[in-house]
């Protein structure tokens, strides 16, 4: 019986190999990765559903955030580009910070900018509203290695120790490694895939400073009341958020209505002192609000402002625009809508 079905089988083969040779070449064209990202579009995300307070406040209208679709280029996707002109094709290694850098790094690395934009947005809205917010303790996440390192850790490391001693902070992980000497071998536990592991890494001299190489990015543990969970998917990425995270919490805690019932869209980072800072992909993400008939768009001043004012110059959009550079300024202009 097997033996049958398999003659069967290999007679089918060789009746029909030249059609199934061209399926096959077909799908490893249509499916080939290259090394290219295409930006082709924008669209918003209601953050509200993204952010869980405990005892908070509601809002007729919704805070918004603001973002650019990307796809991985393949030999369909670039020719369309091609014919799509508002499609932008970026190669990977303009999105790495060297050559010993993957893809996988990129995304470990966006993840983490998540975060800290998630971390910035919580302690500047808690503030602002007067509620508690308090840091218990800090992870030091690596989240760059130049190409001349010599160490053998990762981007998204989490350090634990140096030559035995607990890491604390910043200034504690500093003060560990500038004890030792040029070419010293550094030792190291970190946290990967939950679990300790031993590394190293050798001090170099680098413009007179004494360097292992590595850049640190601080994870806070926090403390809140009233408690809050956020809950972004995995696919989401990036600290462009983190203004509208901070506004659309700050409108939980508070007992006015901030959005006056309006769809507010926007983008921006957001630092710990409620500065905000510029963003790419911002062309997208105006065509995204207008596409999903925003009301407001908030923009980082300056180069952004600069640029969406001339898109709407150009596309006649009808679309109120918000300039702001700080979160303050950001929550005064939504109070004058």
């Amino acid at each position: 019986m097997i033996n049958k079905a398999y003659e069967k089988f290999i007679k089918f083969i060789k009746e029909n190999y030249k059609i199934l040779l061209v399926y096959i070449i077909l799908f490893i064209v249509l499916t080939f990765r290259l090394p290219y990202y295409i930006y082709v579009g924008g669209g918003t995300i209601n953050v509200n559903s993204r952010i869980s307070i405990q005892n908070e406040t509601t809002s007729k209208g919704s805070f918004n955030l603001a973002y650019v679709s990307e796809v991985k280029a393949t030999i369909p996707t670039l020719i369309l580009s091609r014919l799509f002109s508002s499609w932008d094709v970026v190669k990977v290694d303009e999105l790495t910070l060297g050559d010993n850098e993957s893809e996988k790094d990129v995304l470990v690395r966006d993840k983490l900018y998540l975060n800290d934009a998630n971390q910035n947005a919580i302690k500047v809205a808690y503030e602002k509203a007067g509620k508690t917010f308090k840091v218990t303790s800090i992870d030091l996440i690596i989240a760059y290695i130049r190409e001349d390192s010599k160490t053998d850790m990762k981007v998204g490391d989490i350090v634990l120790e140096i030559d035995g001693i607990k890491v604390k902070d910043f200034d504690n992980l500093g003060n560990l490694i500038r004890k030792h000497e040029i070419n010293d071998k550094i030792n190291f536990v970190v946290m990967r895939d939950k679990k300790e592991v031993e590394c190293y890494a050798i001090l170099q001299e680098i413009n007179d400073t004494k360097v292992v190489g590595i850049s640190f990015m601080q994870d806070f543990n926090y403390e809140t009341d009233p408690k809050i969970e956020l809950k972004f998917k995995s696919s989401e990425s990036g600290p462009s958020g983190g203004l509208m995270t901070a506004i659309s919490i700050y409108d939980k805690l508070v007992d006015d209505d901030l959005t006056k019932g309006l769809k507010i869209v926007g983008t921006g980072t957001i630092n710990s002192d409620g500065t905000v800072g510029s963003i790419g992909g911002v062309k997208y993400k105006l065509k995204g609000a207008v596409r999903s008939k925003a009301d407001v768009f908030i923009v980082p001043n300056e180069e952004n402002y600069d640029e969406v004012m001339k898109i709407m110059k150009k596309e006649k959009y009808k679309i109120k625009i918000l300039g702001v550079s700080t979160f303050d300024e950001a929550i005064k202009k939504i109070n004058e809508l």
